[in-house]
């Protein structure tokens, strides 16, 4: 199991990321090659076919051991009206997740995904960031680690995904950190606040990184100032299955925007991800774009909980059993390259 001793092990790992297999891939690209099918005709699945071949070190990648990990956080933000629910429903939902009855359990069990829910101090919730740190460095520290801990060797996909009332607005702190632009440029209506509600979101941002801005040194300290446990949990689960070579798929904004603040640092660390799907929240595509990463599905969700992830891990099932399955022309006797 990985685990960061402290923030200089944290940097350290996101410093020196490991890269995919060359010769796995290589040997996939072969493979594509005299399948019977038109060169490039599965499009994206041929290409989602390579980059697990890479990550997982296989000629014939698999889609066994699908880990859906959910964190769940509470924010100290959310008293200044950012949400159109109470903190206590993050409780609620957990609950909910732990009973079976979420979009996320439906969703896991459709494509074959285990489910891991992991709920991070809920009766404390972070600082309010529009007027001290998120968190000490030992939370952020703990909550990386115990998002890293959901990253285990022999995984086969991960998806991270979370559950935290009033999250989106941190979220866009991150991104604003990370990637520049106004907060109203990063923040949307989330679980579906009204104008006035929008308007409170992008002036909490507003105060947020004018108080901790300047003091955003590096990944860490941005989490740890803007971030929240669940978000931090999502940045430990993605660098810990970088090291080990797992690939992730990444969720909504919340997911995405967790990885922010370690792309800032070093882009590369999203070479090992795929991003599921375009949500409806307002600064996905922004953040998308900022990322270098190309959604597999726009089927406007917004959701959270890991849903999109799990949703787009149907398609990584497609394009393996393609790859794996499918006949070469000289085992089908078809003659000649279609």
């Amino acid at each position: 199991m990985i685990r960061f001793v402290d923030r200089a092990a944290f940097a350290a790992a996101l410093a020196e990321l490991p890269a995919p297999d060359a010769g796995a891939a290589a040997a996939a690209a072969e493979r594509q090659r005299v399948l019977t099918k038109p060169a490039g005709s599965l499009g994206r699945l041929e290409e989602i076919a390579l980059f697990m071949a890479g990550w997982q070190r296989r000629e014939r990648p698999r889609a066994e051991r699908i880990r859906a990990a959910i964190f769940a956080g509470n924010h100290g933000v959310a008293a200044r009206g950012v949400s159109a629910f109470p903190a206590g429903v993050t409780a609620q939902m957990v609950a909910n997740f732990r009973h079976g009855g979420a979009a996320i359990n439906a969703l896991a069990q459709a494509c074959g995904a285990e489910l891991a829910v992991v709920a991070l101090d809920l009766e404390r919730p972070t600082g309010d960031i529009c007027a001290e740190a998120a968190m000490s460095e030992a939370d952020c520290l703990s909550a990386i680690n115990a998002g890293a801990a959901a990253a285990e060797e022999g995984l086969d996909l991960l998806l991270p995904g979370e559950m935290g009332i009033a999250n989106s607005t941190p979220a866009a702190a991150l991104c604003a950190q990370a990637f520049g632009g106004a907060a109203a440029h990063w923040v949307g209506r989330g679980t579906g606040v009204d104008g006035e509600g929008l308007a409170r979101k992008a002036d909490a941002v507003s105060l947020a990184l004018a108080l901790h801005g300047a003091h955003c040194a590096d990944a860490f300290e941005t989490l740890r100032r803007l971030g929240g446990r669940e978000i931090a949990a999502l940045a430990g689960a993605v660098l810990a299955a970088r090291m080990l070579r797992v690939p992730v798929m990444l969720d909504g904004f919340i997911g995405c925007a967790a990885v922010a603040p370690l792309a800032k640092d070093n882009p590369a660390i999203v070479d090992h991800c795929m991003a599921a799907h375009m949500s409806a929240e307002a600064g996905h595509e922004r953040l998308l774009a900022a990322l270098a990463l190309e959604p597999l599905l726009r089927l406007d969700m917004r959701l959270g909980e890991g849903s999109g992830a799990a949703v787009a891990a149907q398609i990584v099932r497609s394009a393996l059993a393609a790859h794996g399955g499918m006949a070469s022309f000289a085992e089908a006797a078809v003659a000649g390259a279609l």
